[in-house]
């Protein structure tokens, strides 16, 4: 039950702090003008708001997991002075404190500076990022020593990064697509079309990133030596189903570019746009879906040894 509650913790920030720091970034690179106003399109103010707040309080509670793990009790018979011995006199203790001043900063940041949509955007995309990387801080990535467990956290740390712009980007989409079919005005579909169009022009380097950082990660975890144990361990085949979803999302991410985003746009000027949003939609729901997936099997990766450590 401990294991169970440990995944849901860590997927929880997963989901989280991803959308934290893709949804910024996504104004930035999709949004214009008054779109990325606080209250506009993707209400930033309130969703940020929520998200940090929300993140603050899963962080305090995977600190009191990772103590009940350590002492062998109950979740709810952890004692005060543990946790705070954990904050205050551990590496991964110092990690926390990051993530939760990066969380408060995003908090705050999310209540100010709307005057200067842009300043709020870059000064929310920069903090939810270091958010982010404390998830890589107290991963597989951070078991390394020398140059290689550098190489090993800078791999992590992109990876993260370039899933998280990614989930925003589906985040995002996901809300513009699935407006009510009252407010989906012509002007709300343009938009629409455009931010798919923004995207894909962000998406070829994120799967680069991603594949390259991914396969970084596998050589220092597995070891070409050792690919045979992927069909054998527990953690192997969840990083094979990993894989596969993974294809799954880039199939569907090439749909959409040079299928259904072309469509869109010839629907838009022909006035009919239902079955190109109705297409769409179907496409983001399982694209979403897989997105979902591989996030749960990254929590429960994250508390198995790797396949190289012969455990």
């Amino acid at each position: 039950m401990s294991d169970m509650v440990a995944i849901a913790v860590r997927l929880g920030l997963y989901l989280d702090l991803m959308p934290l720091f893709g949804l910024p970034m996504f104004g930035l690179y999709t949004l214009r003008g008054a779109e990325r106003a606080s209250g506009s399109v993707l209400r930033f103010r309130s969703v940020l708001a929520t998200m940090a707040l929300v993140g603050v309080g899963l962080s305090m509670l995977d600190m009191m997991v990772l103590a009940a793990s350590m002492g062998g009790l109950p979740i709810n018979q952890v004692d005060r002075a543990t946790v705070n011995h954990l904050i205050s006199s551990t590496t991964i203790g110092t990690v926390w404190q990051v993530r939760v001043a990066a969380l408060l900063l995003v908090l705050y940041f999310s209540v100010v500076g709307w005057r200067r949509p842009a300043f709020a955007l870059w000064s929310l995309a920069v903090t939810a990022a270091v958010a982010l990387a404390t998830l890589a801080w107290t991963g597989h990535g951070a078991t390394g020593e020398g140059l290689q467990g550098w190489v090993h956290l800078g791999a992590d740390t992109t990876h993260l990064w370039a899933a998280g712009i990614w989930v925003g980007a589906l985040f995002a989409l996901c809300f513009l697509i699935f407006r009510p079919t009252a407010r989906m005005t012509i002007d709300h579909i343009h938009l629409y079309h455009r931010a798919l169009d923004g995207f894909s022009k962000v998406e070829a380097a994120l799967v680069g990133l991603l594949i390259l950082s991914g396969v970084i990660n596998s050589w220092i975890l597995i070891g070409p030596s050792r690919l045979g144990s992927l069909f054998t361990s527990l953690c192997g085949l969840l990083l094979v189903a990993k894989l596969i979803l993974f294809g799954v999302m880039l199939m569907l991410a090439a749909a959409n570019r040079f299928f259904l985003t072309p469509y869109l746009a010839a629907t838009i000027e022909t006035g009919n746009t239902s079955s190109a949003i109705k297409a769409l939609r179907r496409s983001f729901v399982i694209e979403t879906g897989c997105a979902l997936a591989i996030l749960v099997l990254v929590a429960w990766l994250g508390l198995l040894p790797p396949p190289s450590s012969g455990m």
